[in-house]
């Protein structure tokens, strides 16, 4: 939130405007401040700022001298706030004025020419692009990151079988690494995704003015290319108001955390004592304030809950866009806080729970005891009674009802009856209930999707060499 402005403080853009006749209410200038947020925006502003000042002397628009003073000023100001020197003074209201102000004070007047052919309206979205397009590669690291450490749990993992749900219900047993290669898929659609949005945050609005463009000579195209943009916005109006590329990061962000918090409550789940699948490094693991048994996984619980905040910010960008009539307005600048918190969630998240993943332990045991005793491989077992020419809906049933008794009588396959064998499961043998063993189950899945261990070991050896050559950058 915005801090509040001293007392009778005013922006600099207020004190200097001969159009109002008094200052700012202070209460007013507390809310309309934006310094206490866009701060981080610095290096960008003073990155675009230094562009725009080559430009303006190339194009013979400011004296090169003039530019040469403003671009030592501006470089002065960026060791200042990297050096911890420079402060927000929040009586100049954003990160922009702050510094232009700034700048003021150790050049003087000639400031002033650095704001010729250009608003605050072009300068703010080209620090947003800016700044997205540096924090979109550190979060591209960390998502490869992310991937790496579930090809490493798989590969780890590799032989393990563990019951598949669906509707929570045990399903089918499936190869423990293939379920982590789920999301692994899940999350290189992310990648995919991060790497297209990168075609379009890589434009640049500088040159579009307030909304109109301006009647300076000035080189938007040059600019663009000196601060590593592709090309620039085709239309003034456009190029000022568009957070498109905002909104998309976070619908990007926010199907990211669906996919975590998916994972983080599976997590939760195998980790609780009625499961017992997993345990976590107690790197990741909390205790409790009064039940000192307790051993609670809060990380995977957080990137679980953390998904809401997530989901929130982009509601409400969307929300604030949705009625706004060309071109810029005041609205626009509720992006940066919601955009920012997206940012700092995420590059919070993924790291640790790559840190979670690699360091959680497996009991082996435990799910071997556990798998084969849920009745998973029933459809298995109907359709060892269709190979035997049993129609499929009548093995079916035939199945179900056996289950039904079983489960009733807490007994496995293995305590088949000799005549409920030939009461429900005839043409079949005993022998036949052999294959109904969870590693045969998994082994019979054996199509390129499946979960035969060839299969997942194929696809892990796939995935690995895809990441093992894959730069950590989305461009």
């Amino acid at each position: 939130m915005t801090t509040p402005l001293p007392e009778g403080a005013t922006t600099p853009s207020r004190a200097r405007n001969p159009r109002f006749a008094k200052a700012l209410d202070a209460k007013t200038q507390a809310f309309t401040a934006s310094v206490g947020f866009d701060w981080r925006l610095l290096p960008y502003d003073v990155a675009g700022s230094i562009a725009h000042a080559r430009m303006l002397a190339r194009q013979g628009i400011i004296p090169t001298e003039a530019a040469e003073r403003i671009i030592r000023g501006l470089e002065t100001i960026l060791e200042e706030y990297r050096a911890g020197q420079l402060l927000p003074r929040l009586e100049w209201e954003d990160v922009h004025m702050n510094v232009e102000g700034r700048l003021h004070e150790l050049i003087g007047p000639e400031a002033g020419m650095l704001h010729t052919a250009r608003s605050r309206n072009d300068q703010v979205v080209l620090d947003m692009h800016l700044y997205m397009k540096d924090r979109g590669q550190v979060l591209a690291g960390h998502l490869a990151d992310l991937i790496r450490a579930l090809l490493d749990r798989a590969e780890a993992d590799f032989g393990i079988i563990v019951p598949g749900y669906t509707h929570l219900q045990a399903a089918q047993p499936v190869l423990l690494s293939h379920h982590w290669l789920a999301y692994v898929a899940m999350l290189e659609r992310d990648w995919g995704r991060l790497h297209d949005w990168f075609k379009r945050v890589d434009y640049s609005p500088l040159g579009a003015g307030a909304l109109s463009g301006t009647p300076y000579p000035t080189d938007p195209a040059w600019t663009a290319k000196t601060l590593g943009f592709q090309g620039v916005y085709a239309n003034s109006l456009d190029a000022v108001s568009d957070r498109d590329f905002l909104i998309e990061f976070l619908a990007w962000a926010a199907l990211v955390m669906v996919h975590l918090s998916r994972l983080g409550e599976e997590l939760v789940l195998w980790s609780s004592h009625e499961f017992g699948y997993l345990r976590m490094d107690d790197a990741y693991s909390t205790g409790s304030s009064m039940m000192p048994q307790k051993k609670n996984p809060d990380v995977a619980e957080l990137v679980r809950g953390k998904s809401g905040r997530v989901f929130g910010h982009l509601m409400g960008l969307l929300t604030v866009m949705k009625g706004l009539p060309l071109a810029y307005h005041s609205d626009m600048q509720e992006d940066k806080e919601a955009v920012f918190d997206v940012v700092d969630t995420l590059e919070a998240v993924l790291p640790v729970t790559a840190g979670m993943l690699r360091t959680l332990v497996v009991d082996r045991a435990r799910l071997a005891a556990r798998v084969g005793r849920d009745y998973s491989a029933a459809t298995d077992l109907a359709d060892l009674l269709v190979a035997r020419g049993v129609p499929f809906r009548e093995a079916h049933h035939r199945v179900g009802q056996l289950v039904a008794q079983l489960e009733r009588e807490g007994r496995g396959w293995r305590e088949i009856r000799d005549e409920e064998l030939k009461q429900w499961l005839s043409p079949l043998t005993r022998q036949d209930l052999d294959r109904l063993a969870p590693e045969a189950v998994v082994g019979a899945r054996r199509q390129p999707l499946g979960t035969a261990p060839d299969q997942v070991r194929a696809a892990l050896e796939t995935a690995r060499r895809r990441w093992a050559n894959e730069t950590p950058t989305a461009r």
